[in-house]
């Protein structure tokens, strides 16, 4: 098997000397063309590269989420073909991993490897489902350019969450839980639409949703792990469904405290619920308005302010080694 390894030297829980272990391990095993990312958008050009190529059968992405939704969106750069497209493996390298752990890869990076070793012995692989971002037609965001994500995406709140926490790495700070956690605080008391959502979800034949303040759209299930504990914003969401959708429609004190413990309690058979949650599932199109420009992530990654999403929830979109 032909192999291109896609390292991210940045990547927060792995060493120079663990990546080199799990580089001589894999190499053992396949013909491996090993690569280290030097700039943001590397890996994805990397995916592109083994999209294009007939040399490569499976591309390895050594990383956190944000590396593993580049090689995914350079893989899929074309469109979905699983048959053709080289398979993806996951050894994940970041602070959550939430990708890799909801395919039920272990979180540590050596016991992972020896996981996608066994896999590659045993010919184990599945089909999964991806989402897709896009700019709505007759709207200013029509130009903005499609893109994949792997576990969860959202429009308002958590997004913003998502920038502050990018904005505090670049400032020299760790990526941990502890600071995901403080500027989520911050983002609760800065949040001007708390009270009152400015988001409408609209779909094909059915009445709009309106004045969501936040916005989760899940593409599996958990949404998201504080440490080791999983939390479920919405629990029936599958690689082998379409996409699911948490919109909660009031963010005071209360109903953070309400739908906050709710979340931390979460298990695969219940997630946040009552009068101002609305949960939505398997849903194959949808689109997120805004009557202002509202932050937009994607599986961690913050993409800047939109006012217009289309999301479309894509079966058997990519093959993946597990």
């Amino acid at each position: 098997m032909r192999a291109l390894l896609v390292v991210n030297p940045a990547a927060t829980t792995t060493s120079a000397r663990t990546r080199d272990v799990l580089i001589h391990a894999l190499a053992s095993e396949m013909k491996l063309e090993a690569v280290t990312t030097e700039y943001r958008g590397h890996a994805r050009d990397l995916g592109r590269q083994a999209a294009e190529s007939a040399d490569v059968d499976l591309i390895v992405a050594l990383g956190g989420d944000g590396t593993v939704n580049e090689v995914v969106n350079g893989l899929l750069h074309a469109g979905p073909d699983p048959e053709r497209l080289p398979g993806l493996a996951v050894v994940p390298g970041g602070s959550t991993n939430v990708f890799a752990r909801a395919l039920g890869l272990p979180n540590d990076a050596v016991e992972a490897t020896g996981a996608l070793l066994d896999a590659l012995r045993e010919g184990s692989e599945r089909t999964v489902g991806l989402g897709l971002t896009s700019g709505t037609p007759g709207t200013d965001d029509e130009a903005v350019p499609p893109r994949w994500f792997t576990f969860n995406a959202g429009l308002g709140f958590d997004a913003g969450v998502v920038g502050r926490v990018e904005q505090q790495r670049e400032r020299g700070r760790r990526s941990t839980h502890a600071l995901y956690v403080r500027q989520a605080m911050r983002q609760f008391f800065g949040e001007a639409h708390r009270r009152h959502g400015t988001i409408t979800l609209e779909r094909p034949d059915t009445e709009p949703v309106t004045d969501l303040v936040l916005s989760i759209v899940s593409n599996t299930s958990p949404w998201t792990f504080l440490g080791n504990h999983p939390m479920y914003a919405s629990p029936k969401a599958s690689f082998d469904k379409g996409l699911d959708v948490l919109g909660l429609s009031r963010m005071t004190t209360t109903a953070v405290a309400r739908y906050g413990t709710q979340l931390l309690t979460s298990s695969p058979e219940r997630g946040p619920h009552g009068k101002h949650a609305v949960s939505l599932h398997d849903l194959d199109q949808f689109t997120l308005h805004s009557k202002v420009p509202l932050p937009l992530q994607m599986d961690g990654d913050h993409l800047g302010l939109r006012t217009s999403v289309t999301f479309t929830g894509v079966r058997r979109a990519l093959r993946v080694i597990v």
